[in-house]
């Protein structure tokens, strides 16, 4: 049993209900626009996604920004979506569901294109080395300083070892 909807019917039974609220203050002269954008609205809703849009044509977006602009600051990058800056774009890239790699193909951009402003990526690099990472590991930096100790530092230091080993 396959049950259809009835755009007309469902707009009337809508409009029916609107007009029913005793808050609703109108003329009869509003009732049958008010029915036709009601209608337009049940068959909007009820067709498939993309069924309104043509489906051979890509969606084209238009940038906010250029992309010269986007970059010119060293404190931040400026979005396309919206033309807000941001330190970083994977955040604000997210919440609108894209990756990078989504957006550097929408608009267009180079695989290098960055998304962290290059004043936020050097404070952050600064951080990260002051608190020591990036560094080698104790067992790596012990590994590499016997092969230091093993060559002696000053002829002195070869003759006084030669001679404790000769008593």
């Amino acid at each position: 049993m396959t049950t259809e909807t009835n755009t007309v019917e469902l707009a009337t039974e809508l409009t029916i209900a609107w007009l029913g609220n005793p808050n609703t203050r109108t003329s009869a002269d509003d009732v049958p626009a008010f029915l036709k954008s009601m209608h337009e609205a049940v068959i909007s809703l009820s067709s498939e996604p993309g069924e309104t849009e043509s489906k051979d044509a890509p969606a084209e977006y238009i940038p906010a920004v250029s992309v010269r602009k986007s970059l010119a600051s060293r404190d931040h990058i400026i979005s396309m979506l919206d033309g807000k800056p941001y330190k970083t774009l994977r955040r604000h890239l997210a919440t609108n569901g894209l990756t990078p790699e989504e957006y550097r193909t929408r608009y267009n951009l180079k695989p290098d294109y960055p998304m962290v402003a290059e004043a936020y990526s050097e404070s952050r690099r600064a951080m990260a080395h002051k608190i020591g990472l990036g560094r080698k590991t104790g067992a790596e930096a012990n590994a590499s300083a016997p092969a230091a100790d093993a060559a002696p530092k000053s002829k002195r230091a070869s003759k006084a070892g030669a001679v404790a080993d000769a008593k």
